[in-house]
């Protein structure tokens, strides 16, 4: 079976607005047919209201309309969606889907049912039990398409496809349990971008840096995409290499059947010091 695509959103502390960025992702993705009073359906729940796709979050002046973002070959729409919020825990492990708790009033997992994730579980676990409680919760939503990962324990322990690293609004304090997955972050969503780039200025592949208070959702999906083929590409160079080597005509091959242009397989190339040789035509 197919694994799930993985995003991974974490945060520099609490407060961070990792959920907020979770919610508005999975409502650019999805349909969001079910609101969430469907999805807690026989829950009584107080003020449960319909959250519909055209009450969409917005952030900055984010154009979050479905038909502005185009699908194409690694498109993040048209999939169904699971999510996880994962908390770490100091003496027990769980793995909660009950609607009645999920559902209750200012829980994150109440917005993210709302925003258009199909299931939602929340993961509780101390951490030397992560390695148990999670890849359970990952089968439990197997039958997904993409799953949204929502702390950074869980994302340290999954690796997953894509990571979202939210600086927020006290940019200069990442919390320790935080530094990791700030350092394997593609992309870094802050309210501070000069201080973003002093953090980031000795990562050597540097990640697309987003301003938190003018974030504009369609790009960060269209980013998020990029990174897909990006990492696709490596993948495909990595694996045609001989001794970090590949010939321009094999390097071409790659970029036609992946639907890349010469100049993404070159900087790929570069980024990951695979030399091209032989280049025929200068596409490299």
């Amino acid at each position: 079976m197919k694994q799930p695509f993985l995003i991974g959103i974490g945060g520099a502390h609490s407060g961070s607005g990792k959920t907020t960025i979770a919610v508005a992702i999975l409502k650019a993705v999805t349909s969001n047919e079910k609101s969430v009073s469907s999805q807690c359906q026989s829950v009584k729940v107080s003020k449960c209201q319909s959250v519909k796709y055209s009450d969409t979050l917005t952030l900055g002046n984010s154009d979050t309309s479905k038909d502005s973002l185009l699908a194409t070959r690694y498109s993040l729409l048209n999939k169904r969606w699971g999510a996880i919020k994962y908390t770490k825990t100091a003496f027990y492990s769980s793995i909660i889907d009950n609607k009645s708790i999920l559902c209750q009033e200012d829980k994150d997992t109440k917005k993210l049912l709302g925003a258009g994730a199909e299931e939602v579980l929340w993961v509780q676990s101390p951490a030397n039990e992560i390695n148990e409680v999670l890849p359970m919760a990952i089968d439990r939503l197997s039958h997904f398409d993409g799953i949204i990962i929502e702390g950074n324990s869980a994302i340290e322990f999954l690796k997953p496809d894509i990571v979202i690293f939210l600086l927020g609004f006290r940019t200069k304090r990442i919390k320790p349990s935080a530094q990791a997955v700030f350092e394997h972050a593609d992309i870094i969503v802050c309210d501070d971008l000069p201080v973003a780039a002093e953090l980031l200025k000795n990562k050597k592949l540097q990640p697309q840096i987003f301003s938190l208070s003018s974030l504009n959702i369609k790009e960060l999906i269209i980013s998020m995409e990029a990174v897909i083929q990006k990492k696709e590409i490596a993948r495909t160079l990595k694996d045609s290499a001989s001794l970090n080597v590949i010939s321009c005509s094999l390097a071409r091959k790659i970029a036609e059947d992946l639907g890349a242009a010469y100049s993404d397989v070159g900087k790929a190339a570069d980024d990951f010091e695979i030399k091209i040789r032989n280049c025929e035509l200068d596409c490299f």
